[in-house]
């Protein structure tokens, strides 16, 4: 659960980052069109401004979308029925630029339609120019062919410079989208560390309830031992002695397990492999949980192969795996019914142990491997443990080249079929 909503936080934060960064980037995407408009606004008006300055128009009433042209982004063509001359042209066109704010460099060139060729060029260089150099300013103007006498208008470094009117947006989506990052970064940090912190909380507690229970056993058993009659009870002695014993037992094993674990944290199980006899194997572990068996009174059913059943195995390694998921069927069972089965398949060796259990759902058959993971059991309060064995079990495995595979129903029961590569 706190897995999930981790992820649903983070999934939530990521979300909300692309919608302000996709607002944002809209918003820009608005805002250059707007430069590109106002751009194309003030030369035109500085057009219009060169008319009025040179009289090259002989029809002064003729509108200016009738004159002017637009053959790309980066050039305007207008009409001129006399062509100026390039001093004249080049100072009113600086004049107009500077009137309208046409801050940016611009190439122009007065083309004669009889001659059918630029009579003259001219690069109109804009005062502070911080664009000298981008591109080549004696690039050769391409020619539109026209019936005409017109000037052409080349703004070579206009991009450039509708780019640097939208300093302040662009900076502030970058300083945004880093904020962002940063702000999806902190959450995922911080609830992954609760996360970390919960998930510790709950190995603590439950340890504790894991050792209370076998430690007020044994001083109850301890008490009764330390009476004076009970010398005289030799029964009663032998009960609590076993108790104390089995008691004991239990705590070693889970002290060990817990060791086990510690020692493989961050590094592969080491493993020493040699022939072993699979079906003994499985008796020996049943013979480590028999304590259990008769004290929930289970029946196991066991189904050993009839082949050679010789394995290249680490013996204690693998015997602690089944005894692991012996000890899971008969503590998740109330009347354990457990049935035990080896056999081969073309290129592994399986154990099966299968027990009436309560079973698991589906939803958690993904997580029951992962360290710490303990599976909801709704009303079952006396079923205690670290979420350790199962991590433990697929690490042997693992180490062993093989893989496990689940079945469960819940309500029904579980089966875990451990697979051994035979080669």
């Amino acid at each position: 659960m706190r897995s999930s909503t981790l992820k649903w936080i983070v999934l939530s934060a990521t979300l909300l980052a692309a919608i302000v960064v996709t607002v944002q980037l809209y918003w820009l995407k608005k805002v250059y069109s707007f430069e590109q408009r106002q751009f194309n606004q003030n030369v035109v008006k500085s057009i219009r401004g060169l008319f009025e300055d040179l009289e090259m128009n002989d029809a002064p009433g003729t509108q200016l979308q009738q004159l002017i042209n637009n053959p790309d982004n980066n050039y305007f063509l207008f009409k001129a029925d006399t062509i100026p001359s390039k001093d004249s042209l080049t100072y009113y066109l600086q004049d107009e630029f500077s009137d309208f704010e046409v801050l940016t460099d611009c190439k122009l060139g007065a083309y004669s339609a009889s001659e059918k060729k630029y009579v003259y060029e001219e690069f109109v260089q804009a005062p502070a120019s911080r664009y000298a150099g981008i591109k080549p300013v004696n690039q050769e103007l391409p020619v539109f062919t026209k019936d005409f006498d017109h000037i052409l208008l080349y703004f070579p470094h206009r991009h450039e410079y509708i780019l640097e009117q939208m300093d302040f947006w662009i900076v502030s989506t970058v300083i945004l989208f880093i904020a962002l990052i940063g702000l999806a970064a902190s959450l995922f940090y911080f609830y992954r560390q609760k996360f970390l912190a919960e998930i510790q909380k709950d190995f603590v507690n439950n340890f504790t309830h894991e050792f209370k229970t076998p430690l007020a056993v044994m001083k109850i058993a301890a008490d009764v031992l330390s009476q004076d009659t009970i010398l005289r009870q030799p029964d009663r002695l032998e009960r609590y002695a076993t108790i104390i014993q089995n008691q004991t037992q239990h705590l070693q094993d889970q002290v060990e397990r817990l060791l086990r674990m510690a020692s493989v944290e961050n590094k592969d199980l080491p493993i020493q492999k040699e022939p072993i006899d699979a079906n003994q194997l499985v008796e020996q572990a049943l013979g480590k949980v028999q304590p259990i068996i008769e004290q929930k009174r289970a029946k196991v059913e066991v189904k050993l192969d009839q082949g050679k059943g010789v394995l290249h195995a680490d013996k204690a390694h693998l015997e602690l795996a089944v005894v692991n998921l012996l000890e899971n069927a008969l503590k998740y069972s109330e009347e354990p019914h457990i049935v035990v089965e080896t056999g081969e398949t073309e290129d592994d060796f399986f154990i099966s142990v299968k027990d009436n259990g309560v079973g698991i759902e589906k939803q958690y058959l993904k997580n029951i491997f992962k360290k710490f993971y303990r599976v909801p059991t709704g009303d079952i309060h006396n079923v205690k443990g670290f979420g350790l064995g199962l991590n433990f079990v697929k690490r042997i495995i693992d180490a062993h080249k093989g893989k496990i595979k689940v079945n469960s129903l819940p309500g029904i029961g579980t089966e875990f079929r451990l697979f051994i590569p035979l080669n």
